[in-house]
């Protein structure tokens, strides 16, 4: 029987951090806010220990679906952590952005994401962007795609702004998608394709 959010809460707590990833996992899939404190106290003893770096990053996801913007913060602070690992750096870009979304602030912090130069980040915001399907401006786009392309087309961060770009308009969207057709890699080349024809696909991020 899957947990409900209190005892899923609760399991937050155990000894085994298979059970606590289990636990974040299913608060993700729940999005109840109500869970948002229990998991951001737990994120913060989790980071402790390098060696759960999936649990991290489950709690991290999570956290972008429970949490609240006063969660933003913290979660600024620990993306800039040398220290911090890079499953979080991609869970913690995903959920700042996401809970940057919910006080309609997400254009600054997509932009402060850039500004980090942290490419890890940019792409768990990146992958954000592209799951909630969000329309941005066209300075933004402009600055993601620079950003994008000043990479090697070889690099897995062309894949989720690609899949994005099915929402954004003007011709250097429509320019970026035409030359991530001819990707070396086959899913961004499959994701451009798809977003020329205003289609997001479907996919399920871990």
């Amino acid at each position: 029987m899957a947990l409900d959010t209190v005892e899923a809460i609760r399991q937050l707590q155990d000894r085994s951090s298979a059970k606590r990833r289990s636990a974040a996992k299913r608060l993700r899939k729940l999005g109840d806010s109500c869970a948002g404190p229990a998991l951001l106290e737990a994120l913060k003893n989790e980071v402790r220990d390098s060696r759960t770096w999936e649990t991290q990053y489950q709690m991290t996801m999570a956290l972008g679906t429970c949490g609240s913007p006063s969660d933003l913060p913290y979660l600024r602070d620990l993306v800039l952590q040398r220290e911090t690992l890079h499953a979080v750096h991609t869970a913690g870009g995903d959920a700042i952005v996401r809970l940057s979304y919910m006080e309609h602030s997400h254009t600054e912090t997509i932009r402060w994401c850039l500004n980090t130069g942290n490419e890890t980040l940019v792409g768990g915001a990146l992958r954000a962007v592209a799951m909630l399907r969000l329309g941005l401006d066209q300075e933004t786009v402009t600055d993601i795609i620079d950003f994008i392309e000043a990479r090697s087309p070889q690099g897995g961060i062309y894949f989720w702004p690609t899949v994005a770009a099915a929402g954004w308009t003007g011709q250097r969207v429509h320019h970026f998608l035409t030359s991530c057709v001819s990707s070396p890699r086959s899913d961004v080349a499959e994701a451009a394709t798809n977003s020329l024809a205003g289609n997001y696909g479907a996919y399920r991020p871990l």
